[in-house]
C-alpha cells in the first residue's frame, strides 16, 4: 500500500510540474480597462523552462505598429513568473511577465520603445 501511494504522489508531482502556463495567445483584445489605441498580442508556447514565440503591436495609427517580433526567455523555478526578451529589427526589449488565472501581466524591464510599459494581457486560446 506505501508504495502505490508513493507512486501517486510521483505522478502528481511530475504532472505538476509539467504544467505550461504560459501557452497560448495572450493580447490586451477583450481588455475593459486598457486603451484601444493599440492592441498587443502575445502568442508564446512554453516547453519545460524555455519560452519561445512570437508579438506583434495592431494599430490604426503608424507609430504603434510593430512588425512581427521574436520572444524567447525562460520559466523562473516557482512558475508564475518568466523573464522574456522581445527582439525586431528596431532594437529589443526585456520584460516579465506573471500569469494568474487566465490573466498575464507584462512588466516592461528595459530596451527600446517597441512595446508599453505594463499592460494585462487576457487569454485568447
Amino acid at each position: 500500500m506505501r508504495k502505490f501511494i508513493l507512486l501517486l504522489l510521483l505522478i502528481s508531482f511530475s504532472a505538476h510540474a509539467q504544467t505550461n502556463r504560459f501557452t497560448g495567445t495572450w493580447s490586451t483584445e477583450n481588455c475593459k480597462d486598457c486603451s484601444k489605441e493599440y492592441i498587443f498580442k502575445l502568442n508564446i508556447a512554453q516547453s519545460n523552462n524555455k519560452i519561445f514565440g512570437t508579438a506583434e503591436i495592431i494599430s490604426d495609427n503608424e507609430k504603434f505598429v510593430t512588425d512581427i517580433m521574436e520572444v524567447t526567455g525562460y520559466v523562473n523555478s516557482f512558475g508564475e513568473k518568466a523573464q522574456i526578451n522581445i527582439k525586431s529589427k528596431n532594437g529589443s526589449v526585456s520584460a516579465v511577465i506573471f500569469t494568474n488565472d487566465q490573466v498575464l501581466q507584462f512588466i516592461k524591464r528595459g530596451g527600446a520603445d517597441l512595446v508599453p510599459k505594463e499592460i494585462i494581457l487576457t487569454k485568447l486560446y
